[in-house]
């Protein structure tokens, strides 16, 4: 347990649907690349599996109201995962997240979430150093700061005065850069590392 272990904050996703759990992880991994993310079906697992040693858990809302008392206790290390959020009256005082909204919605809720939990992030172990490297070249970095804040390639291309063939190539090389192959996890990376505002994307 004590070797490394220790240094990677851990995330606790409990939910008996195991696709949205899934889906979570795989959003948080992105969002968070620091994070262990563990995911159970049933709030008995989580407690099987030391759930102190969590820094949060992302919770669906029928597993919160069965076991109210530790959650209350926990109320802020505790995340709501809802469907809407005229459901939350119950919960009032909780982070909640609705999961049920596009990915790109859903991955801006996660990104204000991250950031008003830890302010920007300074809870949070320094990420590794590879995470931390400069990989973009400042063109680069404008081209990807226009498509996490929505312009097509046409708008890019008018805005920084370069060919559209240029952006499409810039697009190419950042995604390949990146190892990344959607614009969400595209903004994930843009909004982490400073480069866009959340406001605006």
């Amino acid at each position: 347990m004590h070797n490394g272990e220790h240094s990677r904050p851990k995330i606790a996703i409990i939910d008996p649907n195991t696709l949205s759990a899934l889906g979570l992880k795989s959003i948080l991994q992105n969002v968070i690349p620091i994070m262990t993310v563990d995911t159970y079906g049933s709030f008995s697992e989580l407690a099987a599996n030391g759930p102190d040693d969590y820094f949060h858990y992302f919770t669906a809302m029928n597993i919160v109201l069965e076991n109210m008392p530790f959650f209350q206790e926990h109320k802020r290390k505790t995340i709501v995962l809802t469907l809407s959020l005229d459901t939350m009256s119950p919960l009032s005082g909780f982070n909640s997240l609705c999961t049920n909204v596009p990915e790109d919605e859903l991955v801006r809720s996660i990104l204000a979430l991250q950031q008003g939990a830890h302010g920007h992030g300074e809870h949070l172990p320094p990420m590794p150093g590879i995470l931390q490297q400069k990989i973009l070249s400042d063109r680069e970095i404008e081209v990807m700061s226009l498509i996490v804040q929505g312009f097509i390639n046409k708008e890019i291309a008018d805005k920084l005065n370069i060919g559209l063939a240029t952006v499409i190539t810039h697009r190419k090389n950042i995604m390949d850069k990146l190892g990344m192959k959607s614009v969400s996890a595209l903004t994930i990376y843009a909004v982490m590392h400073g480069y866009v505002d959340i406001n605006k994307i």
